[in-house]
C-alpha cells in the first residue's frame, strides 16, 4: 500500500470520526474529547484513533467505554464514507501528551519559583 495513500486515509478516518462524535452519537456517557490522531496498518485492517479526554478518572474511563461501545456503529459508518472493501477495526486508545505537558509544565514552574 503506498504511503501517501496511507496518510491520507489515516486523516480521513481522523476527521470522520471527529464527525461522528461530535455530530452524530448522543451517549451522554461521552464527555469533552477530542480525536488527536489516527493510526492504521498498511494493509487497511486495524486502526487506532487517538483521544484526548478531558475530566476526572471516572469520566475519562466513562467516555473510553461509551467510545468502546459505540464502535460497531462508528467503524461501520467510516467504512461506508471511506469507500474501502473492508472496513477497519477500530481501536481508542487515551493520548496523554496533553497531561503530560501540564505536568512538565507546573514541574518547570515549581522550580521557576525555587530560583
Amino acid at each position: 500500500m503506498g504511503e501517501m495513500r496511507v496518510r491520507k486515509i489515516q486523516e480521513f478516518i481522523k476527521q470522520e470520526v471527529s464527525n461522528i462524535l461530535l455530530k452524530e452519537l448522543k451517549d451522554p456517557r461521552i464527555g469533552f474529547v477530542t480525536v488527536t490522531d489516527a493510526k492504521i496498518t498498511g494493509d487497511l485492517r486495524e486502526a487506532t484513533v487517538y483521544v484526548s479526554l478531558f475530566g476526572d478518572e471516572k469520566q475519562k474511563k466513562d467516555t473510553l467505554t461509551a467510545l468502546k461501545s459505540a464502535n460497531g456503529y462508528i467503524r461501520s459508518e467510516v467504512g461506508k464514507r471511506l469507500k474501502i472493501r473492508y472496513s477497519p477495526e477500530i481501536q481508542f486508545k487515551e493520548d496523554q501528551s496533553l497531561d503530560y505537558g501540564i505536568k512538565i509544565d507546573k514541574i518547570l514552574k515549581d522550580i521557576e519559583k525555587k530560583d
